[in-house]
């Protein structure tokens, strides 16, 4: 873990005490006197009612130091369970998460395409169904749905500034029709910064509580996670990095600018330029058509040809990945991040060629490099990370909940959890 609990905007005594045990793994109660600065009768009385409504437990005792050996506790991971699903225009990615973030079950199913948001939310409701029957879990244990997409989300209505292929998407009250059609309560957000906060309530960023997630799909985009905390900006578009400028001559993007990343950098551009290569179309098994949907199979299909060896294909991919790792340098230089997480769909198919022109680059130009470096790895679940994200949503909306308004990490230090021992 890193730094104290103090340093977060919990809700509650109740919701910065489940955290510090989540980070932990196991914990004494001392333990977590010294880690939320709570006093001894505080954390007395928030761990017993967690383990009254069964959140966590006693997990045996610590190792004798000279004095009595102090009980343990853990998370109860399976007392409840989140629904995480990734709607996106090439697929729907659905999880189902216990209370530790590890996913139980998942299934994949074919994307929105260009079917009225309706008919998909029917659909989504009926596989929503059969993740949790498949499952064997009881209902009552699942908090809640998490729901993200491409873009960033209207809390209210739904997707918002949508890539053109979802447009149909924009103001429609994704949330609300959700909720009545599987009967849960419904979350959304935007599916990098989803990522970037699956990785931390995992636990596979280690104690780094501060980091990015560089996320690719069928587009480009970055979650940033400051102090254990989901950074959104103003509207929800903070880490944007599909669309810094990269090239001002460059190709016009969706967005309305010129040489994004994304129009460089990302899947789409990949398979154009291989498309324009006949015989690489050819020997790669491109599609016929050049869809957007379409987009995750020919990238797969292109990468396929590089791990075969076929020099056309892997300088595509060393060409995107050398433009992805400017735009991951510029947000290294404007957080000064010391760990970076290669993320999503297209880097879990295509992440070996993706990491070490990345970690080059940063080794080669980041600013502050003769203080500290800066760490890329792959994660560990990059094609459902979003999914897996959505369900960390649930999971910390509902149990470890912020204290509304904490938005700008500068501020963070002077927020002190309230003393009160339980409650939300």
């Amino acid at each position: 873990m890193n730094g104290p609990a103090g340093a977060t905007p919990h809700a509650s005594s109740r919701a910065a005490v489940l955290d510090v045990i989540r980070a932990a793994g196991t914990i004494s109660r001392v333990g977590l006197v010294k880690a939320t600065g709570f006093t001894g009768a505080t954390i007395s009385t928030v761990v017993r009612r967690l383990i009254d409504d069964g959140l966590v437990l006693e997990s045996g005792r610590a190792e004798s130091t000279g004095g009595k050996r102090r009980v343990l506790l853990q998370l109860n991971q399976s007392s409840r369970f989140a629904v995480g699903v990734h709607l996106d225009h090439a697929g729907i990615t659905y999880v189902l998460t216990n209370l530790g973030g590890s996913v139980v079950a998942r299934m994949s199913r074919a994307g929105v395409g260009t079917d009225d948001p309706p008919v998909i939310m029917e659909r989504m409701a009926t596989e929503v169904d059969a993740l949790i029957d498949g499952a064997g879990v009881d209902r009552s244990r699942i908090l809640g749905l998490g729901l993200v997409a491409p873009g960033p989300m209207n809390q209210i209505s739904g997707v918002r500034l949508s890539p053109p292929a979802m447009r149909h998407w924009e103001d429609y009250p994704l949330a609300g029709v959700l909720e009545t059609a599987t009967h849960l309560p419904v979350v959304l957000d935007n599916d990098a910064t989803a990522a970037a906060l699956g990785e931390h309530w995992s636990g596979d960023v280690g104690g780094t509580s501060t980091f990015a997630a560089i996320y690719m799909g069928t587009g480009v985009g970055a979650g940033l996670m400051v102090n254990g905390i989901t950074y959104r900006g103003a509207s929800g578009n903070a880490g944007e990095i599909g669309h810094i400028c990269l090239d001002v001559n460059g190709p016009e993007c969706w967005c309305g600018a010129r040489g994004c990343t994304e129009t460089l950098a990302g899947p789409g551009a990949v398979v154009a330029a291989a498309r324009a290569d006949a015989e690489l179309a050819r020997t790669a098994g491109l599609t016929d058509s050049p869809q957007r949907p379409r987009w995750l199979a020919d990238f797969a299909a292109v990468t396929r040809a590089a791990l075969r060896g076929d020099a056309r294909a892997r300088l595509l991919l060393e060409d995107s990945a050398r433009y992805l790792a400017v735009a991951a340098r510029t947000l290294a230089n404007v957080m000064d991040l010391e760990q970076l997480v290669l993320t999503g769909p297209s880097l879990a198919i295509a992440g070996s060629f993706y990491l070490p022109v990345v970690q080059e680059e940063l080794n080669r130009s980041f600013f502050s490099r003769a203080t500290h470096s800066v760490t890329v790895r792959l994660s560990h679940s990059a094609a459902t990370a979003p999914a897996i994200g959505a369900a960390a949503l649930v999971l910390q909306s509902e149990l470890v909940p912020l204290r509304e308004g904490s938005r700008l990490p500068e501020n963070l230090g002077e927020a002190e959890p309230s003393a009160q021992p339980a409650g939300r």
